[in-house]
């Protein structure tokens, strides 16, 4: 088993801000700027979509800033809805050898909303691996059944250009429902609260 390490969300390198920690240890996971073509193509937007405390995800940014991203697109990926990941990039195509069983640990830059707490890197989900590989590897039905809410997928303009360099990762909750909750008897998730990890953002780590 090999367990990988995936910082995700949004940060000051990437949006702008860290999402919000609140008082009671949850979070909010506000996801980066869609960024593909000029505009970006996913129809949920920071100023649609409301997160698990019922706000909208623009809230969060700046007051000064709400304007401006509340039409921006969203890329929600890991996507905790049917709980896949896809990447097209270099550095992640190891994810493609990942055998099952193995984890990705997803972590995130997260900064107190209602009360004072500076930026820090805290353990925000993990998925376990059912099969990893790339795009071209996955027959149509199966990217069609098994990665139908993946941003990559999900968007023919988007898999087009990447499926030849797109890893795609299906875990062993993906044809679950999916629930937040506290205990840890689900093997794929998005936690309800935050696990620290001793270090704090000076900058954008």
């Amino acid at each position: 088993m090999q367990v990988v390490l995936l910082r995700v969300g949004i940060d000051t390198g990437s949006g702008g801000i860290h999402s919000p920690l609140f008082s009671d240890g949850s979070f909010e996971y506000i996801p980066i700027p869609d960024c593909f073509g000029s505009k970006g193509v996913n129809k949920r937007k920071y100023g649609n979509t409301r997160g698990k405390a019922g706000r909208r995800l623009a809230d969060y940014f700046p007051e000064a800033r709400r304007e401006r991203v509340f039409g921006q697109s969203v890329h929600f990926d890991p996507e905790f809805e049917t709980f896949t990941y896809g990447d097209p990039t270099y550095p992640k195509a190891s994810l493609g050898q990942l055998s099952e069983g193995s984890l990705l640990v997803f972590y995130a830059g997260l900064k107190g909303w209602d009360f004072g707490c500076p930026p820090a890197l805290y353990i925000i989900g993990y998925f376990e691996v059912a099969r990893a590989g790339l795009a071209t590897s996955f027959s149509q039905t199966e990217l069609a059944g098994m990665f139908r809410n993946n941003f990559h997928v999900m968007h023919h303009e988007v898999f087009e250009e990447q499926k030849e360099r797109l890893v795609l990762v299906f875990t062993t909750g993906s044809n679950a429902a999916g629930s937040v909750g506290t205990t840890y008897s689900m093997p794929t998730r998005l936690y309800k609260f935050q696990v620290p990890i001793r270090a704090r953002i000076l900058g954008d780590m």
